[in-house]
């Protein structure tokens, strides 16, 4: 049987090559080496997609797919099928097992020898990988083979299996499941004791907690998963992360049908799914698990939460990812209860929002120990509220265009700060007013049994420093009183003045100034393959700092970075000091270009971005981005209502002198200068009229006894002239 490689169209082609179709076309035409079709008809050809890629690489064309766009690629053009990615899983341990001149030979072998040697591959993996014993391939699986082992060769064994991954879960996805940052599994792992030897993980998704826990010395990792793409996931992603370790990864429903039901193990961590209600409420009514009560039937977090505590050795540690409203919910008060009473509750983490999908909650990571028998009880629970933050510290998300950035390492020094201090010695712990506080039992235990650490860690009147609430009110009031001395110096009109008659402008557009060489003109980043997004990568290119559509109409300097974006950064342009900077989607309040300086030079431009760069002989860049952005501009080169998409070649640039566009550019950026100024000036009064209403209300401010008066707003009839 000879070999067979994947068929594409041309529309395909585009696609891979990132052109229009247009563009394939005039290649066909063009070039006498193009590829000839190989299959399909006259009116719809197909091309061999192996040759494509040769024919791209040998033009270095930039856009060529890596192994694991090829990859990608090869599957989506493979017969629809739901059980592809697991029959092609446990092929990506053994392909990594290979040398790299091993691997181009059996890429070479024809599709009868490939097949044969893929079905042997996997059969012997059956011990190591759940269903690889019972893979069988056929024909239409060469191509995809053959795809999958040159992009372990070439890209390396996790992004296959990452690729793998995302067309299963495609297809498959189970609600309520999210795949657990790195970070966060770092963080989870870190409150383990770093004498665990056993880690179970019973929805292990694609296996990043029970990865976390390797680096804390554990070497015996057990994972089960509803989904069998996910748990053979798990399994080959911990194999190639640690050959050493004993690895068990069983697919199944843990809470319905455990894969380990004797089992038990130093530690559990977990983040379970939120928000299921048919997880087996009915069927476990009676489960020997429920040690704390029955799971209220919209509590199923309650649930797991039992069952890592019946998984675990006696004083064994379980930390778990949780909603908030399993903290406070009344249907869950009664467990609740229980877990504190019997000392099996030892901390309660309040996250910030957006650390780990759904970004918009603020997570909860419960610390839970399973109670020694005739063993002291603890006499107080740990809250801590990461969200609160500590001054110096910032690592609440920033919103870039679509993910969130988040500091782990300064979130985690506040958490695993109070919790070293705490389970050193739980009766001496220092509270730390508005961060962490140790909570009597006795004190939970009332009508609500609230672990909500938010509430639980509040300042009451006696942790309040009156002297530090009026240094921090008399900062802001500083801070405003800048504002407004910069929104006086710059509300100073006096040296424009009227005409008789507005001036008629000569105009040109921008596609006019592009053709001329005045300006040239680029758009931002396209889009990052699906599975390479929110990926943690510590090389230099993934730090670098990106502009994102809400930078420009905030005024910011850039707050994304390469790894926090879905960006495409080969794609992207670099920023030069004097760029002009467009939103191409005028939705919403904001500004709408921003002028980049010395200090953004270096940065990329994200999606929904233009980068408009004047000639600085011929063109002023402020006086550029002030016309560029009139309201009348934008409404004769945009579509759409609700949210316009701007078409930046049919905006209009005057035709002026260079001396005469830099006066114009001076007051355009005296402008651009008083919104910004209005903007921080709106934010520092919100601040300073919160910390007076804060430090009025808790004590620590009090009235004199000749009050200022306050001035009265302007009347409905002033307002009206």
């Amino acid at each position: 049987m000879p070999k067979s490689s994947a068929q594409v169209t041309a529309a395909e082609i585009s696609r891979i090559a990132d052109v229009t179709r247009a563009t394939v076309s005039n290649w066909r035409r063009r070039y006498e080496d193009f590829p000839a079709p190989a299959g399909g008809t006259e009116s719809s050809p197909l091309y061999d997609l192996a040759a494509v890629s040769a024919w791209l690489k040998a033009r270095n064309h930039p856009s060529v797919e890596t192994p694991s766009a090829e990859l990608r690629t090869t599957l989506r053009l493979h017969p629809a099928e739901e059980d592809v990615t697991t029959r092609l899983v446990p092929l990506v341990l053994a392909a990594s097992r290979k040398a790299t001149d091993e691997l181009a030979k059996i890429a070479e072998l024809d599709d009868a020898d490939l097949l044969r040697r893929a079905a042997a591959a996997a059969s012997k993996l059956r011990e190591q990988v759940p269903d690889a014993d019972k893979a069988s391939f056929s024909e239409a699986d060469a191509p995809v083979i053959r795809a999958l082992i040159r992009c372990v060769r070439d890209g390396g064994a996790k992004d296959a299996l990452d690729v793998l991954a995302t067309r299963g879960l495609d297809t498959l996805a189970a609600p309520g499941t999210y795949e657990t940052p790195e970070g966060l599994g770092y963080l989870m792992a870190r409150f383990l004791p770093e004498s665990t030897e056993s880690v179970l993980d019973p929805t292990c998704g694609a296996g990043t907690l029970l990865a976390s826990a390797t680096e804390r010395g554990a070497r015996q990792l057990y994972g089960q998963d509803l989904l069998p793409v996910q748990a053979q996931r798990s399994a080959v992603r911990l194999l190639l992360t640690d050959s050493d370790a004993e690895v068990t990864v069983r697919a199944g429903d843990s809470l319905l049908d455990d894969a380990f039901p004797d089992l038990t193990v130093d530690a559990v961590l977990c983040s379970p799914p939120h928000a299921v209600r048919d997880w087996g409420h009915e069927e476990l009514l009676y489960d020997p698990r429920w040690t704390y009560g029955v799971p209220p039937r919209n509590a199923s977090e309650l649930a797991w939460v039992q069952h890592a505590l019946a998984h675990l050795e006696p004083a064994g540690y379980a930390v778990l990812l949780l909603t908030p409203t399993i903290a406070s919910r009344s249907s869950g008060r009664q467990i609740r209860a229980e877990l504190v009473r019997s000392g099996a509750l030892r901390a309660v983490v309040g996250l910030p929002a957006g650390v780990a999908e759904p970004l918009h909650i603020p997570l909860h990571l419960w610390i839970l120990q399973r109670p020694e028998p005739g063993g002291a009880q603890p006499p107080s629970v740990l809250f801590i509220d990461t969200a609160a933050g500590e001054e110096g510290e910032t690592w609440k998300a920033k919103r870039g265009s679509a993910r969130l950035s988040v500091a782990w390492d300064a979130l985690a020094k506040t958490a695993l700060r109070s919790w070293s201090s705490f389970t050193e010695a739980p009766a001496a712990f220092a509270d730390e007013p508005g961060v962490a506080r140790a909570v009597a039992a006795l004190d939970l235990l009332d009508d609500d049994v609230d672990l909500t650490p938010a509430r639980q860690v509040r300042l009451s009147p006696g942790d309040i420093d009156p002297q530090r609430t009026a240094d921090s009110t008399a900062r802001s009031r500083a801070t405003l009183l800048g504002h407004i001395n910069t929104l006086t110096r710059l509300a100073d009109y006096e040296d424009l003045q009227a005409v008789e008659s507005p001036r008629d402008w000569r105009t040109a557009t921008l596609s006019d100034l592009s053709r001329g060489g005045a300006v040239s003109i680029q758009r931002g980043a396209g889009h990052s393959p699906k599975e390479t997004r929110g990926k943690h990568d510590e090389t230099p290119e993934s730090t670098r700092s990106v502009f994102t559509g809400r930078d420009i109409a905030m005024g910011t300097r850039a707050s994304g970075t390469v790894a926090d974006t879905p960006i495409h950064a080969a794609t992207a342009p670099v920023v030069k000091d004097g760029d002009v900077l467009l939103r191409t989607i005028s939705g919403g309040s904001g500004l709408l270009a921003r002028v980049a300086d010395a200090d953004d030079a270096g940065s990329l431009v994200g999606h929904h971005l233009v980068v408009v760069r004047p000639d600085p002989g011929r063109i002023d860049a402020w006086f550029l981005a002030g016309f560029l952005t009139t309201e009348a501009n934008f409404a004769g080169a945009t579509t759409g209502v609700t949210v316009a998409n701007l078409q930046p070649t049919k905006l209009r640039v005057p035709l002026l002198p260079l001396a005469e566009q830099r006066r114009y550019g001076a007051a355009f950026r005296r402008v651009h200068d008083l919104r910004i100024a209005a903007r921080g000036a709106a934010d520092a009064a919100e601040k300073a009229a919160q910390d007076l209403l804060d430090g009025l209300t808790s004590g620590a401010l009090h009235p004199t006894d000749t009050p200022t008066e306050p001035t009265s707003p302007p009347s409905k009839q002033s307002r009206r002239s």
